[in-house]
C-alpha cells in the first residue's frame, strides 16, 4: 500500500478564520502549495520580494508530499506569485500575524493506492474501531526528518551546550536521501568546516548567508551564528524533541493504563508507536477528555499516571524538567509547556469506492477523506486504518525507487512517504457502492485471485496480525517495481493479470482469426 505517489493523492484544506481589519499590516493570502515544505514556500515568497526574515506567519505546517492549502499574512508587503507549484491568492487584511488560533480544522483527502483485496477485507472493522476509540494523537514521522536525513536531535546538542556540534548538524551534514542542492551545500561545508572565506559554487548557500556572515565575523561564536537561523525554524528544533518526548510519554502512559492485549505496535521514524484496539468505557471516556503535556521547564502535572510517565522518559533520556532550557540564549531558544489532546477522532471519515489503481497495474485503490483538528496528523489515521499490514520505508528501498521507472516511458519517481508492502494482485470487486463510515464487520465471502498471481500469505484473522507487530524492513527491491514485474506463472496457458492486458489478449486473437478467414478465401475460390 502506497500514499502520496501523486500531489493529488494527498490534499489538505484549511477551515480558517481571522479577523479582517482594512488597515490593518497584515496582508492575507490564501496559498496554493505542492511539492513544498511550508518553510520552503516562505522562503521562496522572501527572496522573490526582498522581505526580511519573520516578515510571513501562517497557522502551521503543511505536509511537503501532497497538495495543500493554507493562509499566510506578510507584513507589511504586497506579494503575488503564480507559480505552477506556488500560488497566492488575496484575502484581505488583519492587524496581527497569524497562527494556529486561526485554524479551525483541517480537511483531508487521501488516495490510498497499490491495495489488495486482503487490505480491504478488515478495512470495515478498522474503520469502526477509530470512530469508537479514536486515534492516539501522536506526531508521525514528518515531523522527524532530522533523524530520516541524519541530522538527530539537534536540541540535544543545545541542551548540552555544544553549539558547534548543533550548527555542523544543521550546515555541514547532507543527508544521503536528499537530492536536491541543499545537499551539495552541505557536503561543500562538511569538507570545509572552519574555512569560513571559502567560496561555495552552489546557488543554493543563499540560504545560509547570514549565519556564514556571523562565521566569518566571529570564527569561534557557533551559539552567535546558531542565532542566525529563521526563528521559526529554531523553534522547529526544539519542538521536534519535545515531540518525541509527548510520543515516548504517551507510549508509557498507555502502557500503565491498558492491558497489554488491548495495544498493537507500529513502527515510525523515531521508534515504535502504541495504539488500542479496546478499553473499558470509563477508560475510553477517561482517555478523550485527557491530555498530556508537552514538557517544558515549568511543567506542572495533576495526574499521577502522567507524572509517572514523565519521570519515566525523561528518566530515560538522563534530563530533569530544568535541563529542558538553554541558559546562553533562553530569550530565543526555549521550551514552552502546552497541553495536546491524547486521543483525536477523525470526524465525517468516509471511505470511497474501490476501483482499479490507475498507477499501479493489477491493484486497487480508495479515497478516504475526513476530518481533523489543527495539529492532529493524517498520516497516522491512514496508518491506523491499515495498521494490519504496515511497513515504513527503508533508506535503501527509497534509494531504489528514485531509479524505478513510473510506467513504461522509464521516467523516474520520487519515493513516496508512506509505504506498505503489497501482498500481491487481487481482482477488483465488481461493484462496491461508496459507504460513509464503517459497517457492521469486515467483508466475508470467497475472494478469487486472478489466475497467474502468485498465492497471497495473509495472516489467518486481522486480530492475529494486529498482534504480531510490523518486523523491521530488510533492504529489498523496491516495492513499486516489483508490482510492475508481472506475476510468475508456471502455468503458460494462463492469461497475464490486469484489465488492460486481457483486453489486448482478446484484440490479438481477433485479428488472428480474422487473418485465417481471409487465408482461406483464395484456397475455396481456387477449388470452386
Amino acid at each position: 500500500m502506497r500514499i502520496k505517489q501523486k500531489p493529488e493523492d494527498f490534499s489538505v484544506k484549511e477551515s480558517y478564520r481571522f479577523d479582517e481589519v482594512a488597515s490593518g499590516r497584515h496582508r492575507v493570502y490564501l496559498m496554493d502549495k505542492q511539492k513544498l515544505s511550508t518553510f520552503d514556500a516562505a522562503d521562496r515568497i522572501r527572496d522573490a520580494f526582498g522581505l526580511r526574515p519573520g516578515s510571513i506567519s501562517y497557522c502551521g505546517l503543511k505536509d511537503k508530499q501532497g497538495r495543500t492549502e493554507q493562509l499566510i499574512a506578510v507584513d507589511g508587503a504586497d506579494v503575488d506569485m503564480q507559480d505552477p507549484d506556488l500560488r497566492l491568492k488575496y484575502l484581505g487584511r488583519t492587524d496581527k500575524p497569524l497562527s494556529a488560533a486561526n485554524i479551525t480544522s483541517n480537511r483531508f483527502a487521501v488516495t490510498v493506492r497499490m491495495l489488495t483485496e486482503d487490505s480491504i477485507g478488515p478495512l470495515n472493522l478498522a474503520a469502526a474501531e477509530i470512530n469508537r476509540l479514536g486515534v492516539v494523537n501522536y506526531f508521525d514521522s514528518q515531523r522527524f526528518g532530522s533523524l530520516k536525513h541524519g541530522q538527530g536531535f539537534i536540541a540535544k546538542d543545545l541542551i548540552r551546550g555544544d553549539f558547534e556540534a548543533a550548527l555542523r548538524n544543521y550546515l555541514a551534514q547532507p543527508s544521503e536521501l536528499d537530492r536536491s542542492e541543499d545537499a551539495k551545500v552541505k557536503a561543500f561545508w562538511r569538507e570545509n568546516w572552519g574555512r569560513w572565506d571559502a567560496r561555495v559554487p552552489f546557488e543554493g548557500s543563499r540560504k545560509y548567508h547570514r549565519i556564514l556572515k556571523s562565521l566569518r565575523e566571529h570564527p569561534g561564536d557557533y551559539l552567535r551564528a546558531f542565532l542566525q537561523i529563521d526563528a521559526s525554524y529554531r523553534a522547529m528544533l526544539l519542538f521536534t524533541y519535545q515531540s518525541y518526548l509527548w510520543n515516548e510519554g504517551v507510549r508509557r502512559y498507555l502502557q500503565m493504563l491498558l492491558p497489554r492485549e488491548h495495544l498493537f505496535p507500529l513502527k515510525y521514524q523515531a521508534g515504535t508507536l502504541l495504539f488500542h484496539r479496546d478499553a473499558k468505557t470509563e477508560v475510553l471516556e477517561a482517555l478523550r477528555e485527557a491530555t498530556f503535556p508537552l514538557l517544558a521547564p515549568d511543567s506542572t502535572f495533576e495526574d499521577p499516571l502522567v507524572k509517572q510517565a514523565v519521570d519515566w522518559v525523561l528518566g530515560r533520556e538522563k534530563l530533569t524538567l530544568q535541563d529542558l532550557r538553554i541558559e546562553e540564549a533562553s530569550r530565543m531558544l526555549y521550551f514552552k509547556h502546552e497541553e495536546r489532546p491524547i486521543v483525536v477522532i477523525p470526524h465525517k471519515l468516509v471511505i470511497g469506492r474501490v476501483q482499479n489503481d490507475d498507477l499501479n497495474r493489477g491493484y486497487l485503490k480508495t479515497n478516504i477523506a475526513f476530518t481533523l483538528p489543527p495539529g492532529a496528523y493524517a498520516t497516522l489515521v491512514v496508518k491506523r486504518l491499515f495498521h494490519f499490514e504496515y511497513t515504513e520505508d527503508t533508506a535503501q528501498q527509497i534509494r531504489e525507487s528514485w531509479r524505478a521507472p513510473v510506467e513504461e516511458g522509464g521516467e523516474e519517481r520520487e519515493s513516496a512517504d508512506t509505504a506498505f508492502a503489497p501482498r500481491g494482485p487481487r481482482k477488483a470487486p465488481a461493484a462496491t457502492p461508496p459507504f460513509s463510515g464503517p459497517r457492521a464487520g469486515p467483508r466475508t465471502g470467497p475472494r478469487t485471485a486472478l489466475r497467474g498471481a502468485p498465492p497471497a500469505a495473509s495472516p489467518a484473522s486481522p486480530r492475529a496480525a494486529r498482534r504480531s507487530p510490523a518486523p523491521e524492513a530488510a533492504p529489498t527491491p523496491d516495492k513499486r517495481t516489483q508490482a510492475r514485474e508481472p506475476a510468475q506463472d508456471l502455468r503458460p496457458s494462463q492469461p497475464s493479470v490486469g484489465f488492460l492486458e486481457r483486453q489486448r489478449q482478446k484484440k490479438d486473437t481477433k485479428d488472428q482469426a480474422r487473418r485465417e478467414q481471409a487465408a482461406k478465401r483464395p484456397e475455396s475460390r481456387k477449388k470452386k
